[in-house]
């Protein structure tokens, strides 16, 4: 159901008197027709209605309504489907008035292979197509990485990849250092090799009292076979297992239990998660949710979970720190997408209140180190307006850099910042083509040039201050770009290296004046300005070696115009490799059934007349 009067004031009363009240979502839109929130709803005409009762509509509510052109809906069978299409169009859509969590990149995990007579352990991300068992998820690659050398000392398996472990003639320094038994050489043999594997299934599964007695077993059986040194060396690895179980394993605890917990203080939330498997602490995470508003932990809490968690393995158990009013509906789609009963709670006792309480007072202090530092760069924008006398505080700021290498495969970069800091989703790279190699004038000429037609276009917004690495060059030709679009609103800085190249002395150049503006060493505006002049300069320089690195991987033989796959394996086969082809005459090229005498030229000349070969 669309209101398609999107040209005129929203006639909410005529969009409600049809709505239907079963249940499903509903998208809100601006004038521009871009979403601006998602909801769900058990009945959605009852949900969508208490957003025009001026009475009962929070502040919030009548500033987002204020900017409604049209509404959809979408109508489901069962409020559980309308929570996961929910979750699955604010993941897609993102909308400005919705809780958004930010982190979306896939959690590592600890593989063991079972196709090999010697299994090999390593980090694991992505989609789990290998034969073998997965132990996860971790909440970063450090902590599986820091579980990984634990299991070295304790088991000695291989971390190798198959291609060296195939090719080994010798032990390597792993081996040396007693992080591996060996087994690419034979100085293993395979059942105790087997027994290291199955130890190390063990203690992944968290099954450490198991495991001791086993391993005490197996001291006694030595110690009883006068096998002294063996028993020792079984006495030595009960002790540091000792000593982990102590560290890591949770006491009372032997299934999957994530626990949640929520701060937020003047629009800033901060969740954070630890994650407990098979009753062993795996680590713990932050999470920033992106608010448009002062939230209550509740509600972050209620947005976070099906975002997060309905495209993950789900755990038997959350706890939280503030129970969400939707807790039954949640637990029931989580339980539906994990295939076992998932229970949601928050009055817990013992170590499980321990563990909460610890979970509460991180996510308070991490909170509190992200309002301090979001102040501080707030002053530096502060500092930025002063130095630079804006009118008003800048918002948004863009940096282009150039990188090459005596120059060929030119890259420029543009980096965004804003109060928050860096926003990476608005970063940009544009390879440069066409210039005289080395040119940095024309290569930014081209990048503004590029940038700013998009913003015409509605691509993106406008910065309030354009920087340029460089110099009155530089500047010059982004201006000159602006001046083709007829773009006279942003202010143009350039950033120049200052005596001796250091830090805290770079001349700023901003057009219209001609002598670099003085600013005071202290200020802290330049620690701004170095941050985005660097990550303009970092994002060039990768971006430059990644098409670098892509342009020599790609064969000589691939740009001749009219050589394909089939033909230049053909001539690669009769002349031996590529030193063979660039040897060899046109009539020695036309020969080869296939090319033909204008083919066989443009090869030849193709190799006797490019330098790159």
């Amino acid at each position: 159901m669309v209101n398609e009067e999107a040209d005129n004031p929203f006639d909410a009363k005529a969009f409600l008197k049809g709505l239907t009240t079963r249940p499903g979502i509903y998208k809100m839109f601006d004038s521009r027709n871009e979403v601006i929130y998602i909801g769900k709803a058990k009945n959605l005409k009852n949900r969508v209605s208490s957003y025009f009762r001026s009475q009962s509509a929070s502040s919030k509510q009548q500033a987002m309504v204020a900017k409604v052109a049209k509404i959809e809906v979408t109508v489901t069978h069962t409020e559980g489907e309308a929570l996961l299409l929910e979750c699955q169009l604010i993941k897609q859509c993102r909308p400005q008035y919705n809780i958004l969590l930010r982190d979306d990149k896939s959690f590592p995990y600890i593989y063991l292979s079972s196709e090999h007579d010697f299994p090999q352990i390593t980090l694991h991300r992505g989609a789990k197509k290998k034969r073998g068992k997965y132990f996860g998820p971790y909440p970063n690659a450090l902590a599986a990485k820091e579980s990984l050398k634990l299991l070295q000392k304790l088991f000695p398996i291989r971390q190798c990849d198959d291609t060296i472990y195939n090719n080994r003639t010798r032990p390597c320094l792993q081996y040396q250092i007693k992080r591996c038994s060996g087994p690419c050489v034979g100085l293993i043999s395979a059942t105790d090799y087997a027994q290291d594997v199955n130890s190390t299934l063990l203690f992944l599964e968290g099954k450490g009292g198991l495991l001791i007695e086993q391993l005490i077993a197996r001291m006694e059986q030595a110690s009883d076979q006068l096998e002294f040194e063996r028993a020792a060396a079984y006495r030595d690895q009960i002790a540091r297992l000792r000593t982990v179980l102590e560290k890591y394993f949770v006491h009372g605890e032997k299934g999957d239990v994530d626990i949640i917990a929520c701060a937020t203080r003047h629009n800033v939330a901060c969740i954070q998660a630890f994650f407990i498997r098979h009753g062993q602490h795996l680590g713990n995470k932050l999470f920033f949710p992106k608010i448009s508003h002062e939230q209550t932990p509740a509600d972050i809490i209620s947005a976070f979970i099906p975002q997060y968690y309905l495209d993950r393995p789900i755990p038997a158990e959350l706890i939280v720190s503030h129970p969400p009013e939707d807790i039954p509906l949640l637990a029931e789609v989580l339980t539906q997408q994990a295939k076992h009963n998932v229970t949601l709670s928050s009055n817990v006792r013992g170590e499980r209140q321990k563990w909460l309480q610890m979970a509460c007072t991180n996510a308070e202090n991490a909170l509190l180190g992200k309002l301090a530092d979001k102040q501080s760069l707030f002053n530096r924008f502060l500092s930025l307006q002063q130095e630079l006398a804006c009118s008003v505080l800048p918002k948004r700021l863009e940096c282009f850099d150039i990188s090459h290498t005596q120059g060929e495969y030119t890259v420029a970069s543009c980096v965004v910042f804003d109060h928050e800091g860096p926003v990476k989703s608005a970063y940009r790279r544009f390879n440069i083509e066409g210039i005289t190699g080395g040119d940095d004038y024309a290569a930014i000429h081209q990048a503004v040039l590029r940038r700013f037609k998009r913003l015409q276009k509605g691509e993106h917004e406008a910065p309030d201050i354009l920087f340029i690495d460089g110099g009155k060059g530089q500047v010059a030709e982004a201006q000159k770009a602006l001046e083709e679009l007829a773009i006279n609103n942003v202010m143009i800085v350039g950033v120049s290296k200052g005596p001796d190249r250091k830090p805290g002395m770079e001349k700023l150049l901003v057009t219209g004046q001609q002598q670099p503006l003085d600013i005071d060493p202290g200020a802290s505006c330049l620690l701004l300005i170095q941050h985005i002049r660097d990550e303009a300069h970092r994002f060039a320089i990768t971006g430059h070696r990644q098409r670098r690195g892509k342009a020599k991987k790609q064969s000589v033989l691939e740009s001749i115009e009219g050589l394909g796959v089939k033909r230049r394996q053909l001539l690669l086969k009769q002349f031996g490799g590529l030193q063979g082809i660039a040897n060899a005459g046109a009539d020695a090229l036309g020969s080869i059934n296939g090319i033909s005498k204008q083919l066989a030229q443009r090869i030849y000349e193709h190799f006797h007349h490019n330098d790159d070969y």
